[in-house]
């Protein structure tokens, strides 16, 4: 890669020669960019299959197998492991791998793993021949005897797969298409690349969304661990190398993308097949090219991401809420494009290197067009507009563009050149360059297999994750055995847990293919004395536990159900991290709330809440989707499920949130009560469709079982039923807070159309707190955006723009 201040000049000229559009003939899905208007709404039924066995529920004949206590073993009462070996073969195509579908008629014989250079699959390695009809079988293939992964006939989550790819070139003289449950994952030691041959026909080399459905239900799918290059292209064709116009639960992390220098017509990725509500992606490479990512979605945090001699890195066709953390564009003419970015643009500890411009953008009007910078290093043009520069160099602190509102007041200041603000970071939650601290998925390919364990194949102690098995007390013992000893690898499945879960200090869990962990029985009855399923540490606990790959979920309707608590402090950050772990209440099989859940929201309390992040805890969350289904993923069957909380955030000692949604919570989305020392990278939630005129006002069903965090509603007149709604943000006696990238939507009333476009009246409200700092906060149909000390600061329509209103600052006792 040329590196040479020329290089500058030739992608300056390049800009107005780019191609504006990634299709071209040969698309295998009609492509279409286009933002959407203020009365768009997502789906709320199911999604019909045409085969769909759902015999197999684990409430119906639930076994007991026999297990065994544990007992101390001598190699593992000596163990202090895991010890490092680097260089030694990756380990994951090493283990056992007896994962399963466990709602599936085909449990028994559907492979969860496939290595594409296996029988009966042989994908050459070498780059000699095409391989891409052997990776695609190996994408495609079900079950002796049963349908494809292409037919739509296992329903979304009954067709989980890893499709593994060895190190080596793979040439590619055709597209990959992926599917929902899909794992695409190389060797992080010696990634594979997956080449495009010089005659290469289609649009992009990649489709990651599922043509079956649309891109807002592309839930669940993972490409990581892999190079995709283009090189063999004329550098002047029109061609994309990855769509993903995907949504929620997905992963895309450590792929590099290789495009020609002084490209003209390459392309790294897009997400323009449609609409799409993504959360995260990170740690990610575009090297030539002449755009990285052009991007056309809802939202998105994007975290670690490099981007060399990329002549635009960032496109922005269409965001409401964008952020970039810890990002570098280096030899480009502009880093990003942020013309269609008509909420806010986020920016924080990022740097420029030779480009012409680090972000381009639009001169706001009210609401629109926000951007925030923080911690930028750049010595060049840091902010332009069509008009000229508007702001060069470093950023030292917070620069605002837009709008900002200070504690207390109900006047907006419109900064339509600018103005810099003060955000003094806690020493907490910083790295020792001064960047707020993240950290990507660990691979743990440092560590040989002989460190590893599979859950299900420990002598003694069978645990089957087979939906029906109650696996609690072997995964306990197991946990226990192997804590500050070894790294334990949880295959697919779905295991069901009729008792706590207690993962210990010195554990590290590597989940496949959306491994699940689903509560069932009496212990989570007690809405009023809450029983949690997965407890990570006990209060007062300082060490290791990370955790990745998995779904949390529930079995039955369990009012009494929180499904994590983490209690356990890292002993440095990162420690302590969870990694692509999922909530899912309801809306797929083995579970009674997908089948019983119907009718009104008080026969549906389906869980006492997520997840609680308790005072003594400090821990790293990256890519975290809390769910309440809204539709079911496998069926037509209504969801009408009152779970009352999303994530209640006590913790003190320092948390970072970097990509997350909670959605469709009964009470509140995010509280952060009592909290302090928190960094969040775009959070964004949803209300539950039910709430609203004509059904159930909060906190109603769960009136007779509030606690202390919990809110009252006691601030809505009688028979104000656009008031008694799902809070989305809650801060309360809280301090040092640092949000970025707030989007919160509004859509329905009891499961219809709104009237005009208020569908809520309250957002987001702040008691008692101080040293809150919300940057980029985003609104749709919702009149009160801030309430600040019991009384409305902020509104959609003082702020009108991007999706309904936006906010550029917020600063709450600064």
């Amino acid at each position: 890669m040329k590196t040479s201040l020329s290089l500058l000049a030739v992608l300056t000229q390049l800009v107005a020669s780019a191609p504006t559009s990634n299709t071209v003939s040969g698309a295998k899905e009609s492509s279409s960019i286009a933002f959407p208007p203020l009365d768009y709404t997502p789906h709320k039924n199911g999604i019909p299959y045409t085969v769909l066995n759902s015999s197999i529920q684990p409430w119906e004949r639930l076994v007991t197998h026999p297990g065994s206590k544990a007992v101390p073993r001598a190699s593992e009462a000596s163990c202090t492991g895991p010890v490092a070996d680097p260089g030694q073969p990756y380990w994951y195509p090493q283990m056992t791998h007896n994962g399963m579908s466990s709602f599936s008629q085909y449990k028994t014989t559907y492979p969860i793993y496939r290595d594409v250079t296996a029988s009966p699959y042989n994908a050459d390695k070498t780059g000699s021949s095409d391989a891409s009809g052997a990776i695609q079988n190996a994408i495609n293939a079900g079950a002796p005897g049963g349908p494809t992964r292409t037919q739509n006939e296992m329903g979304t989550t009954g067709q989980d797969a890893v499709v593994y790819i060895p190190s080596g070139t793979y040439l590619l003289e055709d597209s990959l298409q992926l599917y929902v449950g899909t794992v695409l994952m190389g060797d992080p030691n010696d990634p594979p690349v997956l080449k495009a041959s010089s005659n290469f026909p289609n649009d992009h080399i990649i489709y990651g969304k599922d043509p079956n459905q649309d891109g807002t239900v592309n839930f669940y799918i993972t490409v990581k661990n892999i190079v995709i290059d283009s090189t063999n292209i004329a550098p002047a064709n029109t061609i994309a190398l990855l769509d993903w116009t995907v949504s929620q639960a997905t992963q895309l992390t450590n792929v590099v993308f290789n495009m020609p220098d002084y490209s003209t017509g390459h392309t790294g990725l897009t997400n323009s097949y449609g609409y799409s509500s993504n959360t995260y992606m990170g740690d990610l490479t575009f090297n030539g090219g002449v755009v990285g990512m052009n991007l056309n979605t809802q939202q998105f945090a994007i975290k670690g991401v490099t981007f060399n001699g990329t002549t635009t890195g960032v496109q922005i066709t269409g965001c409401t809420d964008c952020v970039f953390v810890d990002c570098t564009f280096a030899n480009a003419a502009t880093g990003i494009q942020a013309s269609g970015d008509s909420g806010s643009l986020t920016v924080i500890d990022s740097t420029g290197i030779n480009i012409g411009a680090l972000v381009r953008g639009t001169t706001p009007s009210n609401g629109n067009n926000n951007v925030i910078l923080e911690n930028i290093v750049n010595p060049g043009i840091t902010f332009a507009t069509s008009s000229g520069t508007v702001l060069s160099g470093n950023v030292k602190d917070t620069w605002v563009l837009g709008g900002v509102y200070n504690s207390g007041s109900t006047s907006v200041s419109h900064y339509t050149s600018g103005t810099t603000l003060t955000t003094p970071r806690s020493s907490s939650l910083l790295a020792s360059n001064g960047k707020y601290f993240t950290m990507p998925p660990p691979t743990y390919d440092e560590y040989p297999a002989s460190q590893f364990i599979n859950i299900k194949s420990v002598s003694g102690l069978p645990v089957y994750g087979d939906g029906q098995t109650n696996d609690a007390p072997n995964i306990n013992a197991i946990l226990a055995m192997y804590a500050n000893c070894k790294i334990i690898y949880w295959p697919a499945g779905t295991y069901i847990v009729e008792e706590t879960i207690l993962i210990p200090s010195g554990t590290r869990i590597f989940g496949e293919a959306f491994a699940t962990i689903s509560a069932l029985g009496s212990n989570f009855y007690n809405a009023a004395a809450p029983t949690t399923m997965v407890q990570i540490g006990n209060a007062g606990d300082v060490g290791t536990a990370q955790i990745q790959n998995l779904v949390l979920s529930v079995a039955d309707v369990l009012q009494g159900c929180l499904l994590l608590q983490v209690n356990i402090a890292g002993s440095t950050p990162g420690a302590v991290g969870l990694w692509n772990v999922h909530f899912r209440i309801g809306g797929a099989a083995g579970s009674k709330v997908e089948t019983n859940c119907d009718g009104t929201p008080d026969q549906c309390r389906a869980a006492w809440g997520l997840m609680d992040l308790a005072p003594t805890s400090s821990v790293y969350i990256e890519d975290m989707w809390g769910w309440t289904a809204d539709h079911d993923l496998d069926g037509g069957n209504g969801q009408t499920i009152a779970t009352g909380r999303g994530a209640l955030i006590r913790a003190t000692q320092g948390t970072w949130l970097v990509g997350t949604a909670m959605e469709h919570h009964t009470l509140y989305q995010y509280n952060f009560y009592g909290a302090q020392n928190v960094f969040t990278a775009l959070q964004q939630s949803e209300t539950p469709y039910w709430q609203g005129p004509g059904n159930d006002a909060a906190p109603a069903p769960w009136g007779s079982y509030l606690q202390a965090a919990d809110p009252t509603f006691s601030n809505c007149a009688s028979g104000d039923t656009l008031c008694t709604m799902a809070w989305f943000e809650l801060l309360t006696n809280s301090k040092d807070l640092f949000l970025y990238g707030g989007g919160v939507w509004a859509f329905f009333n009891n499961g219809g159309g709104c009237s005009g476009t208020n569908c809520q009246e309250n957002a987001i409200d702040i008691e008692g707190s101080s040293a809150v700092y919300l940057y980029g906060t985003n609104v749709h149909s919702i009149t009160n955006m801030v309430r600040d000390g019991g009384k409305t600061v902020a509104t959609e329509s003082a702020n009108a723009g991007g999706w309904g209103g936006c906010i550029g600052a917020f600063l709450y006792s600064t």
